[in-house]
């Protein structure tokens, strides 16, 4: 993670200031490059055809995942850690979902609908997601096995047995809920496709306030004590209330603890 060097920093004149700017200009067009190169191969992954039948339940009742695509031939969905009992998601997560009210229009624009699902009941998703007053569409997969088969959530059997297959490989988690991106694909026919998961750190990719953050001079600035984004980010109600969060992604006060949400996201 970015932290500070600010205190050390050079001050030269303008003309090595523009020396240095062009010789890291480069470095950034190189990284451009290779992530318009990274995303063309993303592009021509193999799909996995969905043949399983999957139900959750949302603000008009039980729907499928073809339901989920409204109309268009591409689905995002953003596994919310969001457990049963909960009472609200996980910090991180709403960190992400606060970038994307933003985005929606013109991703349904664009033949893309974006959908968050998540295994606590829709009654407490409806109320945090009041309370967080985001746009987006958010539904309950509590009667499906949806977030078992694309590794986002464990069993208290599978944690107490230790390491578990997560972010394509195993290992131990503090959660039984965790994040993750999945893309699907429908074609003309309404045959649905798996077409791409990315987990823990990918979904920096979709937060922009890391990415105005990191032009900055202090940058990220997480300076401790879990050194990510835990040691600042809240939910955005409750920035002056101060508190922590714990390993499995929910706030406490502060003389709870001072645990991470995603620990998991530098495996």
């Amino acid at each position: 993670m970015a932290t500070s060097t600010i205190e050390n920093q050079k001050v030269v004149s303008r003309a090595e200031w523009l020396a240095a700017r062009k010789t890291l200009l480069a470095k950034e067009k190189e990284l451009t490059r290779s992530r318009d190169e990274l995303s063309r191969q993303r592009r021509e992954l193999p799909w996995v055809k969905v043949e399983k039948p999957y139900s959750f339940n949302g603000p008009n009742g039980k729907e499928t995942l073809s339901d989920l695509f409204g109309g268009r031939s591409q689905l995002i969905i953003y596994h919310f850690m969001f457990g049963p009992g909960w009472g609200e998601g996980c910090v991180g997560c709403s960190f992400l979902c606060d970038h994307v009210d933003g985005a929606l229009l013109h991703l349904l624009q664009h033949d893309v609908s974006f959908v968050a699902v998540s295994r606590a009941p829709l009654a407490e998703i409806e109320a945090f997601k009041k309370r967080m007053g985001w746009n987006f569409k958010w539904v309950s997969s509590l009667e499906s096995d949806f977030n078992y088969d694309y590794q986002v959530s464990f069993s208290k059997d599978e944690i107490a047995r230790g390491k578990v297959y997560y972010n394509f490989e195993m290992q131990d988690l503090p959660s039984e809920e965790m994040s993750g991106t999945s893309v699907f694909y429908k074609d003309a026919d309404g045959q649905i496709f798996h077409t791409y998961s990315s987990y823990a750190r990918s979904g920096e990719n979709f937060l922009g306030t890391y990415h105005f953050l990191d032009l900055t001079p202090k940058g990220r600035n997480e300076t401790g004590p879990r050194h990510d984004m835990t040691d600042w980010v809240r939910h955005h109600d409750r920035y002056d209330a101060g508190g922590f969060v714990q390993p499995s992604g929910r706030y406490q006060a502060a003389e709870k603890s001072d645990s991470c949400c995603h620990a998991a996201e530098n495996h």
